[in-house]
């Protein structure tokens, strides 16, 4: 291991910068997922969650993941971080199957804020060093107040009990959480949903500034479509667990080519499943 990473070099924080050179240069993607499934039930009643989801995403890229709800977004983002294990298909970090990795390697790489923020009992400070106590490493106090500071937050905060806080405080915490792994992808599943609007906006503007100063890949779920017009560069359009369209964010949202982006667009986008005269594009 980085013997500056082990002292908690706030300069190492979001490290990983060797392999995030190593990926630009060879022009392998940060993320590729090819033909991702996903299935529950038994065989007597298979229900199909996630249908052949494929895409790539280059290294430090704000990559958008629009649906209306109940169309597998967030199941998606839990098979890319194998909360869940996909039925069929693969995922690549780097080109290295995710799937043969340790899960707390690929979980140090790949790191993830919820909806709602899933924070651990005791102080912020408690739940910024849960990842590198985990491994065994050490986060001094002036790197997880350098944290704090990165998501928005005043040093003071590390003291401070989680049950104290804010809805968009503890989303900021969430988001320092996942810095501290010193991640290269971070999986952002509907981050603001639960805030309000004030609170909304500001982690919107946080994650914005995060894209612009760092070389991370965010990978980011919403439904919001103006949302994903402030916040993102590249995306897609999921609906009943398939990919209806895939691109620049600027060019399928002025000139869709599919219906079932329109009607996305224009707000008239109802149910999780797609009927034949929606079918995607071929």
């Amino acid at each position: 291991m980085d013997e500056t990473a082990r002292n908690g070099d706030g300069a190492a924080l979001l490290g990983a910068e060797s392999r995030l050179a190593a990926s630009a240069s060879d022009g392998v993607p940060k993320l590729a997922v090819s033909g991702l499934s996903y299935e529950v039930g038994s065989d007597g009643g298979r229900h199909t969650i996630l249908d052949d989801v494929s895409f790539e995403v280059p290294g430090g890229r704000f990559f958008t993941i629009l649906g209306p709800s109940g169309s597998g977004k967030s199941t998606l983002l839990r098979c890319i971080d194998r909360l869940l294990e996909p039925t069929a298909g693969s995922v690549l970090l780097d080109g290295e199957p995710a799937a043969r990795m340790a899960v707390q390697t690929l979980r140090q790489r790949v790191g993830m804020v919820f909806q709602t923020a899933a924070l651990f009992d005791g102080t912020v400070l408690d739940n910024v060093l849960y990842g590198p106590r985990l491994r065994r490493e050490q986060l001094g106090g002036e790197a997880a107040g350098e944290l704090l500071e990165r998501v928005g937050l005043p040093r003071e905060f590390a003291a401070k009990a989680v049950a104290e806080l804010s809805g968009g405080e503890a989303q900021r915490v969430s988001l320092a959480r996942a810095l501290a792994n010193r991640p290269e992808v971070l999986l952002l599943d509907e981050p603001t949903a639960s805030l309000d609007p004030t609170a909304s906006a500001q982690v919107e503007r946080l994650l914005v500034r995060l894209a612009a100063e760092t070389e991370l890949t965010f990978v980011f779920v919403t439904h919001n479509l103006e949302q994903a017009r402030r916040v993102g560069d590249r995306g897609l359009l999921l609906v009943g667990g398939r990919v209806i369209e895939q691109g620049p964010l600027s060019e399928i949202l002025a000139d869709p080519e599919t219906d079932v982006m329109r009607l996305f667009i224009a707000g008239r986008l109802t149910g999780d499943t797609l009927s034949p005269a929606t079918e995607p594009a071929s």
